[in-house]
């Protein structure tokens, strides 16, 4: 398995500006902490873009199904905000016939203690291995394939649609 890792923003790479009082995203982080996990594959990293998920359009979804379509790699792993994920995975599907797409992400920065970025790109890489070809979401600990999950927006998880 050689992965090639689309990076699109949102919280995982975001980071604390003191003198703004706010959150931006910075540069992707994946590259790095797949090195420092010392992770016994090669991959790729490639940055489509830096926004929040809230901010993206469908022409930026348009331009990740693109770079899905270009890239070498049958498995995908996709670095996205929470908010937007699902609406991006469902929009990759007809890309998926012979991919596996997993999108994954944090509900706190990478660059945070305690942040769930670790541990979800490690719960997306072990998923990358595993699936049949298709688009999933791995969150919290679970892979869901992206028809059957939503953000509980409530309760801040992922979970199965009822």
């Amino acid at each position: 398995m050689h992965p090639h890792v689309i990076t699109t923003g949102g919280t995982i790479d975001k980071i604390y500006f003191d003198a703004k009082s706010d959150y931006q995203v910075g540069e992707p982080v994946i590259g790095d902490l797949l090195r420092q996990m010392g992770v016994a594959f090669e991959f790729t990293v490639e940055s489509a873009m830096r926004k929040d998920s809230l901010d993206i359009t469908e022409a930026d979804r348009a331009l990740i199904r693109d770079r899905v379509q270009a890239a070498d790699s049958d498995h995908i792993l996709i670095t996205h905000g929470t908010d937007g994920m699902v609406t991006t995975g469902l929009a990759l599907v007809r890309e998926a016939a012979q991919k596996r797409i997993v999108l994954t992400g944090a509900l706190q920065p990478a660059a945070f203690a305690g942040s769930d970025a670790i541990f979800n790109i490690g719960c997306a890489i072990g998923a990358l291995q595993c699936v049949d070809p298709g688009v999933y979401i791995a969150m919290n600990g679970r892979v869901f394939p992206v028809g059957n999950v939503r953000k509980n927006l409530e309760k801040n998880r992922f979970e199965p649609v009822r």
